[in-house]
């Protein structure tokens, strides 16, 4: 047990690397009994665990107490029987020891794990169900952190750090308890030395804890560049602007700052060791020196002397780790926070108690008087979670103002307008991605506020410009709509989406790896699949930010084909960039400034001259007709 033994370990050496900033942080009212909650279910395992750790620290002292007693009555009397005895009860106790590590580390394993899967599982649940604009906001790396290094943090201060001040606390009083009962003077000459030892530790930690810091902050920078070039947009960009030897020269820069901060990290360590081992050298010199003069005047035995130096060796680790202890505590709690504060952030977008499915048949979308603005950065997400905090604290301006409208069942209804005007948000209204701030969205009569979210997904489906796949299958990917679906129904929406020739042409088939954000495939091929998905999911509602903007015109034709049988028979938003779509569409919606200004069909509006024939000149003339 090296934690227990009471000599300069790992555990020590963590301690004196541990940041000090924390204590700076002002921890929220109830985190500690907060922390207890979490505790609670492991209740007795931590009590078995804290037991199994107070015999370790007994065994500690327990060892150089025999070693007195096999020379003071065995070995010096020459009792062979004695002797032996006790050679047996120092292996019995080393069983034990050994016995009390294992069951020690699997409690520590049972507690410190399922800790760590209670609190990822819920912060990971708790973040899926943020609303989009979270995600605008948070910084991938930062989520990731809270679930990995924050919560590992936070797992510790049930494991490592608890055992650690225990152990240490108890060692500690058991280590002074029986040097004091063996001599009193020997251990008052050992404590002299002790601000020899503290004092150095005290600015070694203080140094270390700065350069961890800032190793810490060198290694996330390293991360943030390899991160952002290896994958594949960050590669493509770098291979197309192509600079590669100054990449390498900038990334060289950062690796060779966390090369020399380590190093001097080891030397610190290394040094501060040499030191420590040179200090425990001359305190043993010094209690062998008074300890055998004193044993030479039979003021105690030869066995006490030999126990009091093997004690001594045992008194410098605790001392080393409790006078951190503070940080070491503050550093738990400090992650256990950053993991709650993550837990504390209410969704905006969440489903009411009482929120019932959406009805069966076909459906009505209606847009009742519209008013929509984008939430500001405290609304929906943390500082902390943001590589750029911007304090943007005010209300953000309308984005709809006043938007109505209804959607009759299987009416296609396009969406025109300038940039900016609000047709994407729009459309993220109805699959409920934001919530309104005035009027109501309602799918056939119910507010899809009160509506359960299960129905809502189930009964809108999404394909946006950007097609996202994720880094799995083909069939992994279109399974993501409907896990259930046989592979015939699979085969039947590829074969809808004009895309069947293509994946039965490869050699995996549906086996086939699509690649990080589906880069493997072309624009035309991940739009088709994406569309594959939507078939495969058959919503009722179709909401689409064209598909077709930015192929060419062999992949946009092969997209058309399967935009119509995805249109068909359902209730579709349009945002419309080809005039082909404008001219099959039932209303066109003309957006400008959050307001509808004009809606009616395709010659109407461009018999009344206004904004749709000012944007169909300058947007979609140059398309020609359909039959063009």
């Amino acid at each position: 047990m090296a934690m227990m033994g009471g000599g300069f370990g790992p555990q020590a050496m963590r301690s004196l690397r541990r940041d000090e900033s924390v204590m700076d942080q002002r921890l929220k009212p109830g985190t500690v009994r907060r922390i207890a909650s979490y505790a609670r279910p492991y209740k007795k395992q931590i009590t078995a665990f804290l037991v199994l750790v107070v015999a370790g620290a007994v065994i500690v002292v327990a060892n150089p107490l025999l070693m007195k007693a096999i020379i003071d009555d065995g070995i010096l009397p020459k009792q062979p029987g004695v002797v032996i005895a006790l050679a047996v009860s120092i292996a019995a106790l080393a069983l034990l020891d050994a016995g009390l590590t294992l069951a020690q580390r699997w409690f520590s394993s049972r507690i410190g794990e399922g800790l760590i899967y209670n609190l990822r599982t819920e912060v990971f649940d708790h973040v899926q169900r943020m609303p989009v604009a979270f995600f605008m906001r948070a910084q991938t790396g930062a989520l990731v952190s809270r679930l990995n290094t924050d919560v590992i943090g936070a797992q510790r201060a049930l494991t490592s750090t608890l055992s650690s001040v225990v152990s240490n606390v108890i060692s500690l009083i058991l280590v002074l308890g029986a040097m004091l009962a063996l001599s009193w003077q020997v251990t008052l000459v050992a404590l002299v030395l002790l601000p020899v030892f503290i004092g150095p530790a005290k600015w070694v930690g203080r140094r270390m804890s700065a350069l961890t810091r800032e190793q810490m902050q060198l290694d996330a920078e390293m991360s943030s560049v390899m991160t952002e070039r290896f994958n594949v947009a960050g590669a493509m960009v770098a291979k197309l602007y192509g600079r590669p030897q100054e990449e390498t020269e900038l990334f060289g820069k950062r690796a060779a700052r966390v090369r020399d901060v380590g190093v001097t990290v080891g030397m610190y360590a290394t040094v501060f060791r040499v030191a420590l081992g040179l200090v425990a050298a001359l305190a043993t010199a010094l209690v062998y020196g008074i300890g055998g003069v004193l044993a030479t005047r039979d003021v105690f035995e030869l066995g006490t002397l030999v126990a009091l130096a093997a004690l001594l060796m045992r008194l410098y680790g605790p001392l080393t780790s409790l006078s951190n202890v503070h940080v070491d505590v503050m550093t738990a709690l400090v992650s256990f926070d950053r993991v709650f504060e993550v837990l504390d952030l209410r969704p905006m977008v969440a489903e009411k108690p009482e929120a019932r499915p959406l009805p069966d048949g076909p459906v009505t979308i209606t847009f009742d008087d519209v008013h929509f603005r984008y939430p500001a950065a405290e609304e929906v997400s943390l500082a902390s979670l943001e590589s750029v905090a911007r304090q943007d604290t005010g209300p953000s301006h309308p984005v709809l103002k006043g938007v109505s409208f209804t959607a009759e069942p299987g009416q296609l209804i396009a969406l025109v307008g300038p940039s900016g005007a609000g047709k994407t948000t729009i459309t993220s209204l109805v699959s409920r991605l934001y919530d309104v701030n005035e009027g109501a969205v309602r799918v056939n009569g119910v507010d899809v506020r009160d509506a359960t979210l299960a129905s809502l997904r189930d009964t809108v489906g999404v394909v946006m410009q950007d097609a996202h796949l994720f880094h799995d299958t083909i069939g992994a990917n279109l399974r993501y709509a409907r896990p259930g679906a046989e592979e015939e129904e699979i085969w039947e929406a590829l074969r809808a989406a004009q895309i069947a020739d293509l994946v039965e042409s490869l050699p995996d088939r549906l086996d086939t790896v699509v690649g990080d954000r589906g880069y493997r495939l072309s624009g035309g091929e991940k739009q088709r699949l994406a569309l594959a998905r939507l078939l495969l999911k058959a919503p009722r509602v179709v909401v689409l930010d064209e598909a077709t903007a930015h192929l060419d015109s062999e992949s946009e034709s092969a997209v058309q084909q399967a935009l119509k049988t995805a249109l068909a028979g359902r209730t579709s938003l349009v945002i419309a960039h080809r005039l082909s779509t404008i001219r099959e569409a039932d209303t066109i919606l003309v957006v400008q400034d959050g307001r509808i200004a004009e809606r009616g069909g395709h010659d109407e509006l461009l018999e009344r001259g206004g904004l749709y024939a000012e944007l169909y000149r300058t947007q979609f003339s140059s398309t020609g007709s359909p039959s063009a």
